[in-house]
């Protein structure tokens, strides 16, 4: 271990196992240390097809991640260079993200809350006292070491942290995630190691009542309240948290920099600790009830940018994901409070310029919407943050995304590929069955023969609506969507037709296979002859 990483392969120190995530550039995999046995993630960047500047933010995140170790901090404990390839080998965190963890749980009161952010501040601290500026603090970036009761909260991904010197304030660009964002940022003005501060004090204005302090359905309005400072503590839910609380939050969302708390000062005040006498240990329902719906939230808005990000045309580093302005498709959802943005993302709009970013999300208090749960959304170097914790999330993506491509055999008549995906002994039940459950290839063979839409049409065009994936232990799978399918006849006339679906899936091999599927009504694209224009 003594020699050079240059002189070292990964393939020589760690056998690589399952993948946890992807990036546009990178792939997370759990790996083993051969000489140990431990386990790790190995981030693999692939490195011939990063733009020099995404190169440079590699290295930076490399060098910064090396000199933080710290219990409360995801440790990079190796960093090897191939030819191609770079392989960042961090802690293995299994606990998946804080804030899930505190609405499972049976338990949850206001020293709960003291707990979670007196060890969200040592990370800050050790960052600030080496440095090292996160500027990206947020939910997402909270993760539990395992699954294990009191297991300690890690501060991960340094893809977006910064070098400073001292107390050095400059303009190191805009960076960050909107709902928060402090007000420096947003005026863009000289900033540092208080912005990190800022974002802790909105985590735990949410970590007490379950919604943020910042919140409006124009994106203006947002970050005009955030610039003043304007926010406050509504009856009933603010009334059962102690006043040390409410101090705590001031110190850290003051609007000057200079006067606003640090990290050191944050971890000696009172409600931090001398916990065991200032803070309530009153159980808070109402939060957890909240910061379920936060959560849920803040799922579905990444699963709207991944939507978008999948399926229009963005820059190739992935950092472009601004609505074109006369584009006609603007989408308010595309940005909210968990979604980063850098410099490319928001070109021209703190300075006053003509394109803004799309809206955050809006939190109301009383009612945050609901929504499911789905990846948030990528960077052009894979998030380890999002990786970490997104084991679950990604093989549900997997379940969609082979979905879609069965249906895609199924809309090209491509037999040989609709074989692949499914296992030759599929089961079905469907109406051309006449209630019979089918096995085997041969039923869907006749229709491929047989197809009418596939071979008469001009344009076939399927949609996949409301997928809801239910993970079945590691290695199966089951979903549930509407089929909507277009399609064109001979006579230029436009037909849609919908039925629901259920699929059950089986990994083997690290491959998923159909092993059974229910149909409601007769398949748009399976038709054959004698029903075709029913």
């Amino acid at each position: 271990m003594a020699a050079p990483a240059a002189c070292t392969r990964f393939s020589d120190n760690y056998d690589l196992k399952e993948e946890l995530g992807k990036g546009a550039f990178s792939v997370v995999r759990r790996c083993v240390q051969k000489s140990s046995g431990q386990e790790f993630a190995a981030k693999i960047i692939n490195t011939k097809k990063l733009s020099a500047r995404d190169f440079q933010k590699l290295e930076r995140e490399a060098r910064i991640c090396r000199k933080l170790q710290h219990p409360n901090i995801v440790r990079l404990h190796d960093s090897i260079q191939e030819e191609n390839f770079h392989y960042l080998v961090f802690d293995l965190v299994t606990g998946g993200e804080l804030f899930e963890d505190i609405v499972a749980r049976e338990f949850y009161s206001e020293a709960d809350a003291s707990h979670c952010i007196q060890q969200i501040l040592e990370s800050v601290h050790h960052c600030h006292s080496n440095g090292v500026v996160h500027r990206d603090l947020k939910p997402e970036n909270l993760l539990l070491a395992s699954k294990a009761k009191g297991a300690a909260v890690k501060l991960a991904d340094f893809g977006l942290a910064i070098e400073v010197q001292g107390e050095q304030q400059a303009w190191f660009g805009f960076a960050g995630t909107p709902g928060y964002l402090s007000p420096e940022v947003l005026k863009k003005e000289p900033y540092g190691k208080p912005v990190d501060i800022w974002a802790c004090g909105v985590i735990l204005y949410i970590l007490l009542v379950g919604y943020p302090p910042f919140w409006d359905e124009d994106q203006h309005r947002l970050y005009a309240q955030i610039k003043a400072g304007a926010y406050d503590y509504p009856s009933p839910e603010w009334d059962t948290v102690t006043p040390e609380a409410k101090n705590l939050i001031n110190q850290m969302l003051t609007v000057i920099p200079s006067k606003r708390i640090t990290a050191s000062e944050a971890l000696k005040h009172p409600w931090i600790c001398q916990r065991e006498r200032v803070a309530s240990v009153v159980h808070r329902q109402e939060t957890v009830d909240c910061l379920k719906k936060f959560n849920a939230r803040r799922k579905l808005k990444g699963a709207i940018l991944t939507t978008m990000l999948a399926t229009r045309n963005f820059s190739k580093s992935g950092r472009s994901i601004i609505t074109k302005k006369g584009d006609g498709s603007q989408v308010k959802e595309s940005t909210d409070s968990s979604t980063t943005l850098e410099d490319d993302d928001i070109k021209g709009f703190v300075g006053g310029g003509t394109t803004p970013p799309p809206s955050p999300a809006s939190f109301p208090p009383t009612k945050p919407q609901p929504g499911f749960s789905s990846p948030p959304a990528s960077k052009s170097a894979l998030s380890l943050g999002t990786v970490l914790l997104q084991g679950a999330q990604a093989r549900k993506q997997e379940v969609i995304k082979m979905t879609e491509q069965l249906i895609e055999a199924i809309n090209t008549g491509d037999f040989e590929a609709y074989t692949k995906i499914c296992d030759p002994h599929l089961t079905a039940f469907e109406p051309e069955a006449l209630g019979n459950l089918v096995e085997g290839m041969d039923f869907h063979k006749f229709y491929f023969d047989n197809n009418v839409i596939v071979k008469n049409c001009k344009a076939v065009n399927t949609t996949i609506l409301n997928p809801n994936v239910h993970l079945l232990g590691e290695d199966a799978a089951c979903i549930a969507y509407v089929r909507l399918t277009q399609y064109m006849d001979k006579q230029g006339v436009a037909h849609s037709l919908q039925c629901e679906e259920t699929r059950v899936w089986h990994k083997r091999d690290n491959k998923w296979q159909n092993v059974h599927f229910h149909r409601s009504t007769n398949s748009p694209s399976y038709t054959f002859a004698p029903s075709a224009h029913k």
